[in-house]
């Protein structure tokens, strides 16, 4: 069974808090098992406050100038090639997708959850609208291939809310199709089947971290966290997104949902999403998610990204992965 390494460190000081008497602060080092990164766990810190910010009013002070808002949307996003969709834009229930006018690849996708949803708190962001703007991405990608087999790369991303790099208030998810793997993909492809096997059987046998088994899907809260209160979700019977049949997107669509429930718990209302495709049928590779949190906005603002994850690549954080599954299993249980 694959080891989960993890090293528990102490650091000395003389603290101004205790007359300067010597104190040992505790924090450990954890490696991830897929990827090789490493992040360190500062328990008890609280890194992050909770948020004060009225998020409602400011959707409110910005939506003059939303492109995406239904009033405006028809006429200031742009329309898909026609040889990719001869009516410009692909639409699921709600959801609708157009090319990114800011593209990260050749084929950049932005699909709102719907024109109408302004302003979305976490709780708000029902299995339903997960799940449709998940199947226009989808679609998006399908549609892609068909015209260009050689992009074979798909991932669905998010920022959600200023904190999490987004330039638009309006809630939306990114598409992207690529023919070579983002730094990202191509590690999580290179860990192999055995280590993932591995990885996740340890993980069961643990429990410490499994958050639930729905059946297609299998949740965890990350042993080495990347961001704050990671989640991974992983697919075993699925390597790109576009081999998603509609019953596993409402499932994983489900389980994004509850997870979304667990960050509002913990006092957060901002994060980022990662869906990372391999070239279909890629052999023993699971279609991977991540999911964080960001921090609060607030006055003054503190970015939860420093120089140790932006230049070092290696997560720092206060929330223990085994109290975020204490909190996310609940959600999961109740769908």
């Amino acid at each position: 069974m694959l080891e989960l390494r993890r090293e528990e460190l102490t650091a000395r000081i003389r603290d101004p808090a205790g007359n300067f008497e010597e104190t040992e602060l505790h924090f450990e080092i954890r490696t991830d098992p897929l990827s090789g990164h490493t992040s360190r766990l500062l328990p008890g810190t609280k890194l992050l406050p909770e948020s004060t910010f009225d998020l409602a009013e400011l959707a409110k002070e910005t939506r003059r100038a939303c492109p995406f808002c239904g009033e405006r949307i028809e006429s200031a996003t742009p329309k898909l090639p026609e040889d990719l969709a001869p009516r410009g834009r692909i639409q699921v229930g709600e959801a609708v997708l157009f090319p990114n006018l800011l593209p990260y690849s050749e084929y950049s996708s932005v699909s709102v959850y719907s024109p109408d949803r302004r302003f979305l708190k976490l709780r708000e962001i029902s299995p339903r609208l997960i799940a449709d703007n998940l199947s226009a991405q989808i679609e998006f990608a399908r549609v892609v291939m068909r015209h260009d087999p050689g992009a074979r790369w798909v991932s669905i991303n998010a920022n959600y809310l200023p904190p999490s790099g987004s330039s638009v208030f309006h809630p939306h998810l990114q598409g992207s199709v690529n023919r070579s793997p983002t730094t990202m993909q191509r590690l999580l492809v290179a860990a192999g089947a055995d280590r993932y096997r591995g990885y996740l059987d340890a993980e069961r046998a643990s429990g410490e971290r499994l958050v639930a088994d729905t059946g297609n899907v299998t949740w965890l809260a990350s042993f080495a966290s990347i961001g704050p209160a990671e989640m991974r979700a992983f697919v075993p019977a699925v390597a790109s997104p576009v081999e998603l049949d509609s019953a596993v997107v409402e499932e994983l669509s489900a389980g994004i949902a509850a997870v979304l429930a667990c960050y509002a718990d913990l006092g957060f209302e901002s994060f980022n999403l990662a869906v990372y495709g391999a070239p279909p049928s890629a052999k023993g590779y699971p279609l991977n998610l991540r999911m964080i949190c960001r921090s609060n906005l607030g006055t003054p603002y503190r970015s939860d990204a420093t120089w140790l994850e932006r230049l070092h690549w290696e997560g720092a954080t206060d929330l223990v992965p085994e109290e975020v599954a204490v909190c996310a299993r609940p959600h999961f249980e109740s769908r």
